[in-house]
């Protein structure tokens, strides 16, 4: 009988078994930044401990870095842990991508840009959306301050083994529909308790044909659908954009990449759940509620809680209208919005930028919207910069920051006002997600973000800008 993917690296990193029945996992790579490390190193330092293996642990700064002003930032606590993060790396000799590195972005985009990420491997890292790793065919997973702690002085933690479930795409995805809606149609239609004990490999004909950056989109969500992890298993494509990066050894390449490949689930692995999905049946989709399972079709109405299965989902629709002040059975579409965010670890990379300007040149974004535009990293910044994006940008009316995490969270100065409504291509829309108690969020594809500024609501991308709706 064959493994897959997540057998495999699971079973090549396991130490042992603790009396508990708890696995002692060996994390390959430890990813860290400025807010959930502070504690973790201040308990190190109470228990006379060292970083174990300090060359496999990478920190960087996006959480708490204002995308404007970058050198100091006004929040005298904000630049407490910026001072923090940069002597603990100091003290401890872990490798830091700061500000002046030309480096520095989201851990997340920074991790696969630089070849740190790499299948095989198991990842750790003190942030929910560690699952993007997870599209290079790692084991990739986010922990608490305490575990951040355990594998800085261990290089293991415990762990329960999960389930596997197998989510295949099949066919052709239509124009204008992108990485962003196939996650969430994905959440949409298994819940966002769904994966709760499993793991997801995505896989099928939509998979294969994704680049890496739109497999990293996918992967990045999988918690939002209550997985721990989902990975994509790796393939030439996984090959291709990892080779010559700093942290990929050059020299044994070849053999390198045959390890990585060894790794993908083998054609007779055996899964725990499939479940098989119409490529056909996916259109743009935004979410209306508080939860990332919220979502419809941009062609759909918001949900109308007298057609609710029973009481508890009439009660989550109510709560959820009640929130984002939007009324009952209406279209989607034409929702107005207030602001408009462009960025975040799910869709902060080149390839979102370029797809977004291309559709957004030579339109203006609509009178009232504070739209901003956030590069996932300083790298990627150099790039859309080079391309000249940040400037198709500008004209159309669009702000073009610095590198950071930036309104997804609003654990810094991007914050929403009051209960302005943004049109987000982030990863969650809880209630006072993007920093304000009130604020209100519909996530979406960049394409669709980019519509929903140059109209001032809620827009079908295809409309605004001419895509065709015909399957490719």
């Amino acid at each position: 009988m064959g493994k897959s993917l997540y057998e495999k690296v699971w079973d090549a990193h396991a130490v042992g078994t603790l009396a508990d029945g708890r696995t002692q996992l060996f994390i390959g790579t430890h990813l860290i930044h400025e807010v959930t490390s502070p504690q973790a190193f201040g308990m190190l330092r109470d228990l006379g401990l060292k970083v174990r293996f300090p060359n496999r642990t990478f920190a960087t700064i996006d959480h708490i870095v204002p995308t404007e002003n970058q050198d100091r930032p006004a929040d005298p606590l904000a630049a407490e842990m910026m001072q923090a993060l940069r002597d603990n790396a100091d003290d401890f000799g872990v490798t830091y991508f700061d500000l002046a590195s030309g480096k520095q972005g989201i851990v997340h985009v920074v991790g696969p840009e630089q070849g740190i990420t790499q299948p095989g491997t198991t990842i750790a890292c003190g942030d929910s959306h560690t699952a993007t790793h997870g599209a290079f065919g790692a084991i990739a997973f986010g922990i608490g301050t305490t575990q951040v702690r355990d594998v800085l002085a261990t290089q293991t933690m415990a762990m329960e083994k999960m389930k596997v479930r197998r989510i295949e795409v099949n066919g052709d995805l239509r124009p204008g529909v992108y990485a962003k809606d196939v996650i969430l149609h994905i959440i949409r239609q298994l819940g966002a308790k769904g994966g709760i004990g499993y793991a997801y490999e995505y896989a099928g004909e939509v998979f294969d044909r994704m680049t890496m950056e739109e497999r990293m989109t996918v992967c990045n969500m999988s918690i939002e659908g209550g997985a721990r992890c989902g990975y994509v298993n790796p393939d030439a494509k996984t090959v291709a954009y990892l080779q010559g990066r700093p942290y990929v050894d050059s020299e044994n390449f070849d053999e390198t990449a045959a390890r990585w490949l060894s790794f993908a689930s083998d054609a007779d692995a055996e899964f725990d759940d499939r479940v098989v999905i119409d490529a056909a049946d996916i259109e743009p989709t935004v979410t209306w509620g508080i939860s990332p399972d919220h979502g419809v079709a941009v062609s759909e109405s918001i949900p109308d809680p007298a057609q609710a299965a029973d009481a508890e989902e009439k009660a989550t629709i109510e709560e959820a209208l009640a929130y984002m002040k939007l009324p009952a059975g209406t279209p989607i579409k034409g929702v107005k919005i207030d602001v408009a965010f462009l960025g975040s670890c799910t869709n902060g990379r080149l390839s979102d930028f370029r797809e977004a300007a291309k559709y957004l040149k030579g339109h203006k974004v609509a009178p009232g919207v504070k739209a901003i535009a956030v590069p996932g990293s300083q790298i990627v910044a150099v790039q859309c910069e080079q391309e000249g994006l940040d400037k198709i940008f500008e004209e159309a009316g669009f702000e073009w920051r610095a590198a950071g995490c930036s309104m997804c969270l609003a654990m810094n100065p991007d914050k929403l006002v009051g209960d302005q409504l943004c049109a987000s291509s982030s990863n969650r829309n809880f209630k006072g997600r993007q920093g304000s108690p009130t604020g209100r969020t519909v996530l979406m594809s960049p394409v669709m973000v980019v519509a929903a500024a140059v109209k001032g609501e809620v827009a079908d991308a295809r409309e605004v800008f001419e895509i065709s709706t015909e399957a490719a």
